[in-house]
Parts: structure tokens; C-alpha cells; sequence
């Protein structure tokens, strides 16, 4: 059914919400799975522009990235890890259809009022944008 599962990850927390409920679903499919994490600080978001060093940020999300990877491999997934950088949910609905991907499945926070308000969630950007089923599961902070 899902033979692909896209997972963004944040670095955060809320990660291990949807960390926990994908594995159960993709267990019993033999699903692969990729994480993505989107570095967004200002050193990603002109790493190519200005030729830049990797900054300590985007270092510390390539170790999480692998760290999460690692541990999902050592339960027996079939894991690919994706560091990219630029906006989340444009970068998130870029990979999307540069790649065969079944399913994406990211916690999100629900309403952070004005932020929410005025630019929109990510999950709710990539959910607009995106041909293939998307899993929503409120973060447990």
C-alpha cells in the first residue's frame, strides 16, 4: 500500500509523535522510509548563493538526521536520510514530486495563533499542494 513514507522531521520533540505512529503502519507494509528536515536559518537559506560553510545549525541537523535514521535501522526499516535547505513546505512539496513518494506523514502543532494566522502551517502549505495522501497527527508535547 505505502511502499514510500516521506516523514519531515523538525528536530524537535514533535518528532517522536509521528515517529511512533508511522512505525506501526509501516512495520506490517515493509515500507521505506525517509526522513527530511528542512534547514531554514539564514545560513541554509543562502548556503548555494553565498557558497557558505555548513554552519554549526545545519551540522547539528545532519547528526540528528543521521542519529534518527540509525535508530530506525536498528528496529529493521529501510531508512534514507534528507537534509535540505530553504522554506519547509516548499522544500518538503519540491522533493515530493521530484521523487516516488506514497504517503507523507508529519506531526504538526496545531494553531499557534498570529504565526498561523498570518503565514499558514507548514502541513497545511504541503497538504494544498501535493497529489499523495497526507497523515496528520497533533505532536504530544
Amino acid at each position: 500500500m505505502y511502499r514510500t513514507i516521506l516523514i519531515p522531521v523538525e528536530n524537535s520533540p514533535a518528532d517522536q509523535t509521528i515517529l511512533d505512529h508511522i512505525k506501526s503502519l509501516a512495520r506490517p507494509a515493509g515500507s521505506s522510509l525517509i526522513l527530511i528536515h528542512v534547514a531554514d536559518g539564514w545560513a541554509a537559506r543562502n548556503f548555494e548563493q553565498l557558497n557558505l560553510a555548513e554552519s554549526e545549525e545545519i551540522q547539528e541537523d545532519r547528526a540528528y538526521l543521521e542519529r534518527r535514521a540509525a535508530e530506525l535501522r536498528a528496529e529493521g526499516f529501510s531508512v534514507e536520510s534528507v537534509l535540505v535547505m530553504g522554506q519547509p513546505p516548499d522544500e518538503i512539496v519540491k522533493y515530493v514530486h521530484l521523487h516516488k513518494v506514497d504517503l507523507i506523514a508529519m506531526s504538526t502543532h496545531g494553531h499557534r495563533l498570529v504565526g498561523d494566522l498570518l503565514h499558514g502551517s507548514t502541513a497545511d502549505k504541503v497538504r494544498h499542494l501535493v497529489d499523495v495522501p497526507v497523515l496528520l497527527l497533533k505532536a504530544k508535547m
